[in-house]
């Protein structure tokens, strides 16, 4: 055997130690098995201790050396026959092995592969665990007992954004990641952010009386106004257009409204429009138990993310040109307390306020007011932590479930409880795949944000940093941002995608208040009118519906249907959140972890993402009935005021492909063979391009960065589309015809080409699609 093997290297040149590599690739829980085989061995056995070199040198002895073999035919045709037959036998292995590796690409079943040395090695697939299984290890793994312990260590009275408490926790949050045995990591970010000007406290004066709240608003204009007054209530539009058709006039006025109903950025963009100089927002008095001198932190930015960096990260300011997000606002908003407020209300003049506006009157010429606001812009490095558990199959598909960890003060409801959820929620699964043998399909992420005080900062940048990938491979995000508010209600904001998976998970899981599920105390007879709500710019979950275009979903138990009382206080502590849920929170927590981790688990464990392609063709009917109503009724009676030659046939058109099209996939999804991994996975991505292709490919990031023509927010929705035609059916001087018709294109095409992208490869396009 050894002769043979030293002819086999005299086949390849002489060459000692040369060696031969074949790979066995597969998707083998992420690894690849390599076999390397070694064809040749010191050729000083055949040569009498002389090595190759120096016998292949002598060039000179070569025919004698021939002759020399070929008078040695009988053994030298042995050594030959048999090195022939061990290389016919290598090429069988190659053969042979090439062909299994194909017979033995994973499925949708278990699967492994016997080695001759008896080892076992899966072929990628993970074994579909039994669901009612699934759900027993996570019941085991979840209680109430646990979170006080976890409250405690992620409890801290001060950890503002960029702050070293901040640090500290995010600290912390890794630590526990990696004691699970994930693979963690971290992404840091240089964010501009506005805080509290160096004196403490920006000011105003109202006849005679000073005022210095500690309470402001990140990201307002800085300056200094002396105008009137005028009380604005909720601040919402309707509320603007009320005082409009009572003839007030709101120019160079300052607005003071109360708090609720829409974000502080949405009151102050509002004022501005109709040409506000300051607004002045104070604690609704209906909940009054805020106490008057309770001071209040936000931020105003009409957007998400680093307004400094607006569509791009703020991994290096330096590589990019000064600009400014276009929903930074133009004009002073400051934030003050009740009693402040109260001492204003009970002066003002003027014309009555409408009755249900919970004030006499509305202020006139007379009521003046001086406005400082003289904030202090820096710059700070913000840090957001990641831990993953690794899918089986579809490792490189994951969903994202996050928390953010700052607050303005103590922020127990803010982001203690978030954050104490997500770390026993990566304990949980950790655990089920390391000791229970859960073998999720799909990828878990789990991100600690920062800076999402000032408007999910931290979240919004990484989501600009990795856009690109996340948008193609993130198929949802899970929020767990203020789940445990109080204990009444239980309210969800999602994407209608994810409607069919909320409504099964709250049917599985157990109430904390009484027996039963979620669903029969919360959402019977109608989950759409009882628990659904819409998904508000706030949200951290917003942007990644809105802007990148993944399937997002919020929860929260709350005691009413509004915000959480203490939220942007200082007053968000433990013991105030013990008073909404009636000393209930750890087992509220319990709660809001198996919600969460029975929608992330369905996500990962599921052959096909479990969402409702054919959920959106009402949506998109509705909206485009209401377009198409308005439309003839001005063809009727204003047919001057719209653009020549509209029609809505191809939006109409457009709105019934894509129905046709979510139908089909619907139908695909349904006669699927489970068994093809291929097709399991071609179909999940068709499933993941519903959201993504909402997104109009029209309007920069940068100018309209919630680009979602459903969901979405600027002049490219379907909804402004209907706005600006009631514009110009009132002939407003800011409406445009030919705008209005440009947008009416654009949003056609988008959805035709959602349509077209749902029908799958492009031969399965036809002239009815």
């Amino acid at each position: 055997m050894d002769q043979a093997r030293s002819t086999i290297s005299k086949i390849f040149n002489g060459e000692p130690h040369s060696y031969t590599r074949f790979n066995l690739t597969r998707n083998m829980e992420g690894d690849n098995s390599q076999v390397e085989m070694k064809l040749s061995s010191d050729m000083d056995e055949d040569t009498g201790g002389k090595g190759a070199g120096e016998h292949l040198n002598h060039n000179s002895n070569r025919k004698p050396y021939v002759a020399q073999k070929l008078g040695r035919t009988p053994k030298n045709l042995c050594f030959m026959a048999v090195a022939t037959l061990l290389i016919f036998i290598i090429g069988y292995l190659i053969g042979y092995l090439v062909h299994r590796k194909k017979d033995l690409a994973p499925t949708c079943d278990d699967s492994t592969v016997i080695f001759d040395n008896g080892a076992y090695i899966e072929t990628g697939a993970a074994p579909l665990m039994n669901w009612a299984k699934v759900k027993k290890l996570l019941a085991e793994q979840v209680s109430a007992d646990k979170f006080d312990s976890v409250f405690r260590e992620f409890s801290s009275d001060n950890h503002r954004a960029g702050s070293l408490s901040d640090e500290v926790l995010g600290e912390k949050v890794v630590k526990r990641f990696r004691e699970y045995g994930m693979k963690t990591w971290i992404d840091e970010h240089f964010v501009k952010v506005q805080d509290p000007p160096a004196s403490g406290s920006n000011s105003f004066s109202y006849k005679g009386k000073q005022e210095r709240p500690t309470g402001f608003l990140s990201y307002s204009a800085n300056g200094t106004i002396t105008d009137s007054v005028l009380y604005a209530f909720y601040g919402e539009e309707e509320n603007f257009r009320l005082l409009k058709s009572r003839n007030v006039n709101m120019t160079g006025r300052v607005m003071l409204v109360r708090t609720g109903r829409i974000s502080f950025a949405e009151k102050v963009a509002n004022a501005a429009k109709m040409g506000a100089s300051a607004v002045l927002i104070y604690p609704d008095p209906s909940k009054s138990s805020i106490g008057g001198s309770t001071q209040l932190y936000g931020h105003v930015h009409l957007g998400s993310g680093d307004p400094y960096t607006p569509g791009f990260p703020s991994f290096n300011h330096t590589q990019f040109p000064p600009v400014q997000s276009s929903g930074l606002p133009t004009i002073l908003a400051q934030t003050i307390t009740l009693d402040m407020a109260m001492n204003i209300l009970q002066q003002l003049g003027g014309a009555n306020a409408p009755q249900d506006w919970e004030s006499s009157k509305l202020g006139d010429d007379s009521d003046v007011i001086t406005l400082g606001v003289d904030n202090v812009l820096r710059e700070k490095k913000i840090v957001n932590v990641f831990g993953v558990i690794k899918g089986f199959v579809d490792a490189d598909r994951y969903v994202v479930i996050g928390a953010q960890r700052d607050a303005w003060g103590p922020g127990f409801a803010a982001s203690t409880v978030g954050t104490s959820v997500l770390v026993e929620l990566a304990r949980s699964i950790s655990d089920m795949v390391e000791n229970g043998g859960f073998k999720p399909r799909r990828s878990i992420v789990f991100a600690s944000w920062s800076a999402g005080e000032y408007g999910s900062v931290g979240a919004t940048e990484w989501l600009e940093g990795y856009l690109s990938s996340l948008s193609m491979k993130a198929f949802s995000y899970i929020n767990l941002d203020g789940v445990v508010t109080g204990q009444k209600h239980f309210k969800v904001a999602a994407s209608p995608l994810l409607h069919g998976l909320v409504e099964s998970t709250l049917k599985e899981v157990n109430s904390p208040n009484k027996a039963g599920s979620l669903f029969s105390e919360f959402a019977k007879p109608n989950m759409e009118s009882n628990v659904l709500e819409p998904l508000k710019l706030d949200n951290a979950a917003y942007p990644f519906l809105a802007f990148s275009g993944i399937p997002s979903v919020s929860f929260r138990f709350t005691s009413e249907n509004s915000d959480y009382l203490y939220f942007g206080t200082t007053l968000d502590t433990r013991e105030k959140l013990n008073e909404a849920t009636n000393n209930k929170v750890p087992q509220l927590a319990e709660a809001a972890t198996r919600v969460a981790g029975h929608m992330v688990l369905r996500l990962v464990h599921d052959h096909l993402l479990r969402m409702d392609v054919e959920k959106y063709n009402k949506i998109i009917h509705n909206r485009v009935a209401q377009i198409n109503n308005k439309v003839n009724s001005m063809l009727k009676m204003q047919p001057q005021l719209l653009p020549k030659a509209l029609t809505m046939q191809w939006l109409t058109s457009a709105a019934g492909s894509y129905g046709r099209a979510s139908r089909d996939l619907a139908a695909d999804i349904r006669s699927s063979n489970m068994e093809d991994i291929e097709m399991c996975r071609t179909l999940n991505d068709r499933i993941m391009a519903v959201e993504r292709n909402f997104l109009s490919p029209y309007v920069s990031p940068r100018e309209s960065p919630f680009r979602h023509i459903l969901l979405g927010s600027g002049p490219h929705t379907l909804q402004a589309l209907h706005g600006h035609l009631e514009a110009l059916r009132m002939d407003h001087p800011e409406a445009d015809a030919d705008l209005f018709r440009s947008q009416f294109a654009l949003a056609t095409w988008t959805i035709q080409g959602c349509a077209n992208s749902l029908a799958g490869d492009v031969w399965s396009l036809d002239n009815e699609i």
